[in-house]
């Protein structure tokens, strides 16, 4: 039999009490009453909550029974139907709340989430002081999710022309904080500010218009004079600059090297994934000098070039330093490994491939990177035994400035 109002306000008893057609009066132990409709779909029973019996009266449950029943004479099981209103309803706000987050509350999102991972501490304080100057004037409070090309042109298209280079790093910027803003939700479609096959059709390649800027390096037949020199310096920033040279590391992997990293009795110096610029381990051999070097050094610190405070190493900043109190403000520290460089290709043997594998560049072919899966650690240790050898050897340096008659 149905129920009725009257029997509704005093049932409280535990139990489940029908009203027929699947409705019934649900009262927990705890004194909870609520509506409950059963009914089966896909050939098992399921039970839908119709909410609170002290929000909904009997004759609102029996209403929401009616429209579930509806929606199973048309084959839709009225929970999922649910589930999908709940979520659709999710996404509407999610959508709603996303309209409303700026550029500029993106972009400080994205470099939150990335700063921590960069190694390179000039490239995260860059990374802010580019979006301040050439991104926020024109989109920082503009919602992630208007921003289309034409914004995008209208931040970088002024100085494209004039300062090409931080130009195109600024696109970068904004391309990587718009990936970013749709993987959150806060914007959808394709990404504006993409080069290849979008703005390349806006704007000139960047090196028609600008020339390409290389680290400013030393002459690899003026180097050993210049190790000399070096090598009569006192300081820690000394030492770690002549370890950059021996090795043809980056700033990044010598300022943050450890201890840890090193093993000298098989004479390795293994640079872990995460402080490589390509992320993949690289192994370092260590022979003559650069050993030499290691074993002179203190070691009191985590660090084997510990700076000034506890717990740090030195500035990226020092070996710059060094260059500077040396007065040779026309050469870089990274310009070392284009020194390096040269002089592999100009006065050894060694293949293309092993220099390219002691500098830690990735192998852009994708089928020789396939095939080639190991580090030719064996080669690469005679080939930094000879660079060593030739760093070290003053006079080479001076027969090398001396230009043969037969030349004249």
């Amino acid at each position: 039999m149905a129920l009725t109002t009257r029997q509704v306000a005093k049932l409280c008893e535990p139990g489940r009490y029908g009203d027929g057609r699947g409705l019934y009066l649900q009262v927990t132990p705890t004194g909870a009453r609520s509506w409950l409709l059963r009914y089966e779909s896909g050939g098992r029973e399921r039970a839908m909550g119709l909410g609170p019996a002290d929000d909904f009266t009997l004759d609102e449950a029996r209403e929401r029974a009616r429209k579930a029943r509806q929606l199973l004479k048309d084959g839709i099981d009225p929970i999922d139907a649910r589930k999908d209103e709940l979520a659709k309803q999710t996404l509407e706000k999610t959508l709603a709340a996303a309209a409303n987050v700026t550029f500029k509350e993106c972009a400080e999102q994205y470099y939150k989430f990335h700063s921590r991972k960069w190694n390179n501490a000039k490239h995260s304080a860059q990374f802010l002081s580019t979006m301040k100057t050439y991104a926020y004037p024109v989109l920082g409070n503009m919602p992630v999710a208007a921003i289309g090309k034409a914004l995008v042109l209208k931040a970088i298209e002024p100085i494209w022309y004039t300062k090409t280079e931080t130009a195109s790093r600024v696109r970068g910027r904004i391309e990587a904080v718009l990936d970013f803003a749709k993987t959150r939700g806060y914007r959808t479609g394709e990404n504006p500010a993409t080069w290849d096959g979008n703005l390349i059709h806006a704007l000139p390649a960047r090196n028609t218009i600008a020339k390409v800027e290389h680290h400013p390096a030393l002459p690899f037949v003026e180097l050993p004079v210049f190790m000399v020199q070096l090598a009569a310096r006192e300081g820690i920033a000394a030492r770690a600059l002549e370890l950059a040279i021996l090795t043809a590391s980056r700033t990044g992997e010598i300022i943050g090297s450890r201890w840890s990293e090193i093993d000298l009795d098989a004479k390795l110096w293994t640079i872990p994934a995460e402080r490589m610029k390509a992320k993949k381990e690289h192994r370092v051999p260590l022979t003559g000098r650069p050993l030499e070097l290691l074993k002179g050094l203190p070691r009191e610190a985590d660090f084997v070039f510990p700076g000034g405070r506890k717990g740090v190493p030195i500035s990226n900043m020092a070996m710059a330093g060094v260059l500077k109190r040396m007065g040779r403000l026309e050469i870089t520290v990274h310009g070392f490994r284009s020194t390096f460089r040269d002089w592999a290709a100009e006065r050894t043997g060694y293949p293309n491939h092993v220099v390219e594998m002691a500098l830690a560049h990735v192998i852009g072919n994708k089928v020789e990177a396939a095939y080639r899966r190991g580090d030719l650690f064996e080669k690469r240790r005679r080939l930094m035994t000879d660079w060593a050898t030739y760093c070290g050897t003053p006079a080479v340096g001076k027969r090398d400035n001396v230009m043969p008659m037969r030349a004249l």
